[in-house]
């Protein structure tokens, strides 16, 4: 019996710890204007913008001219980043939409709920930040055996994002002004373009 006991605790122990370093799912940015989703791409993590506090933002400061009336929603802004030998973490880049920038990155789980973002230019002047997780880990992208021609799996919905019903004033009350409906969910980040031409 105690060895059973043990055994079930170490089991326990090592699923808690491979939780708290998986950084796939949904999470929210430092400021709150954005989630990001996070999802192995084919044996590396990207992740994209899949919700946005203000709609309809577009890629205003891209150095690429043509890009710069693209959505928002749905670009990627942790690129190709692979794992580091030994440790949590990961590399590669981060996309930064409000100065058009891309910065070696760094990221890596602290605990199962937050997740450490550090930017750096030029290998110094590196600056970073916290993300918090609002949804997952999420499973490997099914997209992932597209490359090897398998029939698709339906994807599982990861986390979809529903407006709140509107609700009828007492009377007496004034209406107030309708909120914008929630921006639709990206789904698999594999399948946007923008990172499947990278990712397969």
């Amino acid at each position: 019996m105690p060895k059973f006991i043990l055994f079930a605790t170490l089991s326990i122990l090592s699923s808690t710890s491979a939780l708290a370093a998986d950084p796939t799912g949904d999470w929210l940015v430092a400021d709150g204007v954005a989630h990001i989703r996070v999802a192995e791409c084919n044996g590396n993590m990207w992740g994209a913008v899949a919700w946005e506090k203000e709609p309809n933002g577009v890629d205003e400061h891209n150095p690429d001219v043509s890009k710069r009336s693209r959505p928002t929603l749905g670009i990627a802004v942790l690129s190709n980043m692979k794992k580091k030998p030994g440790v949590d973490q990961w590399e590669g880049e981060v996309y930064n939409a409000n100065d058009g920038k891309t910065y070696s990155s760094t990221i890596k789980p602290v605990g199962s709920d937050k997740l450490e973002i550090q930017g750096c230019v030029l290998g110094f002047l590196c600056g970073g930040e916290t993300w918090t997780r609002i949804a997952g880990p999420i499973p490997s992208s099914p997209s992932n055996s597209l490359a090897k021609g398998a029939k698709p799996p339906v994807p599982p919905k990861t986390t979809g994002t529903m407006a709140a019903a509107p609700k009828t004033p007492a009377a007496g009350q004034k209406q107030a002004a309708a909120t914008p409906a929630a921006p639709a969910d990206v789904g698999d980040i594999c399948l946007l373009p923008d990172i499947a031409r990278f990712a397969h």
